[in-house]
């Protein structure tokens, strides 16, 4: 019995956006017990709730709380489809480098935090961008390709350990006196396409690629205590619900994770509901196989398991995405399974366990490759689509696919396409992004087909990548529905053909993610189902794309409880 219980609210005065085909004229909803009672005018929900609280004896005392919201909109709780919050809480500790384009800007950056931490701490770094190390910035070889070196930062913390994270957290970067304390001196083989980069004399130059080389570098840092690390992930849930999210899938699980959960559910300091992805690492063997599958049914009220995360590539800027051609630099051509059959033996071990599989596939190939395993699989009957987490380069060919995969009345059937148009924010209309250099003239615009995809019969969600984007969902539909920079009216459009209707991206973030991941009870307004709730200052569907990032989100309501008011 968890400490967390639903809670009784009434709201009323308000314009509902129900996603069924419900009455239109309805303008107000009772919850009990963190589910939705009744929906209908504000006369007779008023009523409800009145004769509900007197005929309950442990209310009698205080009643239902009644909201009037004079006018907002209500919509089903926003869910983020992929998201980090667990990692977050400890990647964005440190200082955050992002916009910081020169060498210049980030050793002044560096050297600011480096005087006010104590002596002997670890100065860390989040959100560093490729683009600061495309060029020199001083001294001999100015404006040549810098790459990205520790020794180019080091001057700026003289002794300290420094540790820094790229944005879209499959780099990092360390200095010599941090390399050193995680006993990085040279190259090492590893299960993944991990890699310690090296110089010609095999000297580590600090840029570290991909989870299972960089962690070696963040495990050597020093950690918060459980209270500290249990009270961050609170928090940080909590800044969620002030973007106005109720949910999300974490997509980097671990024990700790469902650890941490289960106690804050407890401490009745849980004000998210999550589904834990539980991060399969290239390495683990077929008895992690089976201990993670001993324990897929473990949930408490607000949270569950018994879901997967997998990489089958990296990414484009460092050309590990997995790409049908070479990108310019002649990569791109590489899996991140040394055996993709191991890779196929692993999906059907969790699929007949009756999990579900998320698995990153950035490059065109790769979602290709995917989508040849998950057609494979035998049918399960009752239990929803696995998903393909990305997405962000396709072909044409991949779109048919995509198509063919989710027409199929074979194998799975279906598949759920995970994307975030919210990372176009780092494109150049002028194509000079790493991004788009990477893939080469043309090819950086089959990127973030979301319309496409849709259009293919593909049930689509969307989602951050926090902290690699900003958590806000407001700024995802935003770019889903725009695809420019809102509130400028100047930016360039990408790829406008790609644009979703308000509907469709509120949708993405309410709906479907409930029927990707089979709750018939989730991202609707309608009796019966769970009380999460996003009430909005203005109409999110109707607002513009511009319009829509600064409108306020009045309450976030979590299983019936109000937990964050704006």
């Amino acid at each position: 019995m968890t400490a967390t219980a639903g809670g009784d609210l009434a709201i009323v005065g308000a314009r509902l956006r129900t996603n069924t085909d419900a009455d239109s004229d309805a303008t107000a909803i009772l919850v009990r017990d963190g589910r939705i009672a009744m929906i209908g005018d504000d006369e007779t929900i008023l009523a409800a709730a009145a004769a509900a609280a007197a005929a309950d004896a442990a209310a009698s005392d205080a009643g239902i709380e009644v909201r009037d919201v004079a006018g907002a909109t209500v919509t089903p709780g926003l869910f983020d489809s992929h998201t980090h919050p667990h990692w977050a809480a400890d990647v964005t500790a440190g200082i955050d480098l992002g916009g910081l384009g020169t060498i210049a800007e980030l050793r002044a950056a560096i050297a600011a935090e480096h005087a006010r931490l104590p002596e002997g701490a670890w100065l860390r770094g989040w959100n560093l961008e490729y683009e600061a190390f495309e060029h020199g910035d001083e001294g001999p070889g100015a404006g040549e390709p810098a790459g990205l070196r520790g020794d180019l930062l080091e001057d700026a913390a003289p002794g300290r350990p420094v540790a820094l994270i790229c944005y879209d957290l499959h780099t990092a970067l360390g200095t010599a006196p941090a390399l050193a304390a995680a006993g990085i001196t040279g190259p090492r083989d590893f299960d993944d396409a991990s890699e310690i980069v090296v110089d010609a004399s095999g000297i580590p130059t600090g840029e570290l690629r991909e989870p299972t080389a960089y962690n070696l570098l963040f495990d050597a840092a020093p950690k918060p205590s459980h209270d500290e690390e249990r009270d961050a992930l609170r928090d940080m849930f909590r800044r969620l619900a002030a973007a106005g999210l109720t949910g999300g899938a974490i997509m980097d699980g671990k024990d700790r994770t469902v650890e941490l959960l289960a106690e804050l559910e407890q401490r009745g300091e849980l004000d998210h509901r999550v589904t834990v992805h539980h991060w399969h690492a290239v390495g683990d063997t077929d008895d992690d196989v089976a201990r993670v599958i001993a324990a897929k049914d473990r949930c408490g009220r607000l949270w569950q398991t018994g879901a997967i995360k997998l990489f089958s590539d990296g990414v484009i800027d460092t050309g590990t995405a997995w790409l049908h051609e070479p990108d310019t630099c002649g990569d791109g051509r590489s899996a991140f399974w040394p055996s993709w059959e191991r890779f196929g033996d692993v999906v059907r071990a969790y699929h007949d366990a009756g999990m579900l599989i998320a698995t990153h596939a950035v490059g065109d190939y790769a979602v290709s490759r995917v989508l040849d395993v998950y057609a494979s699989l035998p049918a399960r009957d009752g239990l929803p689509f696995h998903s393909i987490e990305h997405l962000e380069v396709l072909s044409d060919a991949d779109v048919d696919q995509l198509r063919a995969v989710a027409s199929s009345g074979a194998g799975v059937a279906g598949v759920t396409a995970s994307m975030q148009p919210l990372h176009m924010q780092w494109r150049a209309a002028d194509h000079s992004d790493s991004w788009a250099m990477r893939l080469g003239e043309g090819r950086d615009e089959t990127g973030y087909r979301v319309r496409d995809v849709l259009d293919a019969g593909v049930t689509l969600v969307l989602g951050s990548d926090w902290p690699v984007a900003q958590c806000d969902p407001r700024l995802g539909m935003a770019w889903a529905r725009g695809r420019h920079t809102p509130g400028d009216a100047s930016a360039h459009v990408f790829e406008p053909s790609q644009r979703l209707t308000g509907e469709e991206a509120l949708l993405a973030y309410t709906l479907w993610p409930a029927r990707a991941r089979g709750h018939a009870d989730r991202g609707v307004l309608a009796p019966g189902a769970v009380a999460d709730l996003t009430v909005w200052g203005a109409d999110p569907v109707s607002v513009s794309p511009d319009e829509l990032p600064e409108v306020p989100i009045r309450l976030t309501v979590v299983d019936g409880r109000v937990v964050h008011e704006g």
